[in-house]
């Protein structure tokens, strides 16, 4: 299963607001970070506010930062509302299915199982788990700038 680059963009969005939870992060910092589309970004900031995850700050000192705990925050979920579909194969879509072998196939229900076993798995992650230190002394999250990575 592949995410969507928004999806994608989504998720290194929360992580790093959530890293950065004691200041007001900028579009321009995530895209910077991730040396990525600002507008891009703005569209993936912009949805996260309408769903009540992200809180904007407009202004000259504005900005973004979580709305609600890293802890309340389900990646599953998140994913959910992100993913336009879960298409795995032709037979999904059945607007566009021309697959001669859907009516006899057990294909398509080994994907479907399967992306719910992957789904079940996100559910059972929060935001907080994600930013939680490794236990091995000295693993936690930072993110290096691109000026710091060699």
């Amino acid at each position: 299963m592949r995410l969507t680059t928004y999806t994608d963009y989504t998720l290194r969005t929360l992580m790093y607001l959530g890293v950065n939870r004691d200041r007001l992060v900028t579009i321009q910092d995530i895209a910077d970070l991730h040396t990525i589309s600002k507008n891009h970004l703005m569209k993936v900031v912009y949805q996260l506010g309408l769903s009540g995850i992200v809180e904007t700050v407009r202004g000259r000192n504005g900005g973004l930062r979580l709305k609600r705990e890293p802890a309340d925050i389900n990646i599953g979920a998140v994913v959910r509302e992100t993913e336009s579909d879960f298409f795995m194969a032709e037979c999904f879509d059945r607007a566009n299915n021309t697959c001669p072998l859907t009516p006899n196939c057990k294909l398509k229900s080994a994907l479907a199982q399967a992306t719910q076993a992957y789904l079940a798995v996100l559910d059972k992650v929060t935001l907080e788990s994600l930013l939680a230190p490794d236990p091995a002394p000295g693993n936690v999250i930072h993110f290096l700038h691109p000026s710091e990575r060699a």
